[in-house]
């Protein structure tokens, strides 16, 4: 890629960052962690289970300075998966495998609970909402 071509794409980047910097930043308290979880939500109900979609790097981004906000706050710190964060909700809420229809049949529960699967997008979407937490929780 030549010089020119990536001084384009810097200038692009900057002119539309002005649009969105204001929002998509790490959280520095617990109303911007809110916003931002709130603009995932918007953004996993606009890709939907596409996980090829033009806007999943953003999901990424913005899950990742949710997860960082979480890290410094120790709601469920540093060294806990998805899988385990949803194995602490399923015993805080007396759920069996059976009682999340969100991932699918108790086969693929199973599976995702011994690490055999992983959750996805659609999966991660509704499992955030029926526990009303950060998606984030389970990337």
């Amino acid at each position: 890629m030549s010089a020119v071509s990536i001084n384009n794409i810097i200038k692009n980047t900057i002119k539309h960052w002005n649009y969105i910097s204001e929002d998509i930043h790490e959280p520095r308290n617990h109303a911007e962690y809110q916003k931002l979880s709130n603009i995932l939500d918007q953004l996993l109900d606009i890709v939907g289970e596409n996980e090829s979609h033009k806007l999943m790097g953003l999901v990424d981004v913005v899950s990742h300075m949710i997860d960082r906000y979480d890290e410094r706050k120790n709601y469920f710190g540093k060294e806990i998966s998805g899988v385990t964060a949803l194995k602490f909700l399923m015993k805080q809420h007396n759920l069996n495998q059976s009682d999340l229809p969100e991932i699918g049949s108790q086969g693929v529960v199973s599976e995702v609970l011994k690490g055999k699967r992983k959750l996805n997008i659609n999966q991660i979407k509704k499992l955030s909402k029926r526990f009303h937490i950060s998606p984030g929780t389970f990337i």
